[in-house]
């Protein structure tokens, strides 16, 4: 089982290959093939998930950004109509992201302050469920 917190369906969606530090992108790169090829269950969960494990902002198990994804957390689960702990299928949980966030266009104001929001934009790709 992958613990996965809500806002990284965000994350997952838009990643390319850039984060935080070398050991970061690795582990988010395992990550999303896996989720992506196949389709294990997740359990929504707040705080550090399995894709925080090699993020410096990680502090032994505390995110040094906490308020902030902590927010984005609960954000995602009130538009999803979702709870933490919930466990789920991924390919369930990514498509209630992309048609409930991304296509209505409620991603930049839930997390548009996030430093990476120069790299999340709607190419013209299939949804995600379609796969």
């Amino acid at each position: 089982m992958i613990r996965l917190r809500p806002h990284h369906g965000m994350c997952l969606y838009f990643f390319k290959g850039k984060g935080y530090s070398g050991d970061f992108v690795r582990n988010m790169t395992e990550y999303k093939e896996l989720l992506e090829k196949e389709d294990p269950l997740i359990t929504l969960t707040q705080g550090v998930d399995d894709i925080c494990a090699k993020c410096p902002n990680n502090r032994s198990g505390v995110c040094t950004s906490i308020d902030k994804v902590n927010c984005y957390d609960a954000q995602v689960l009130k538009i999803c109509g979702l709870k933490t702990e919930t466990t789920m299928r991924y390919k369930d949980f990514s498509r209630e992201v992309y048609e409930k966030i991304l296509i209505t266009g409620k991603r930049e104001k839930l997390c548009g302050n996030c430093r990476w929001n120069g790299l999340c934009f709607l190419p013209s790709t299939p949804d995600p469920g379609d796969t």
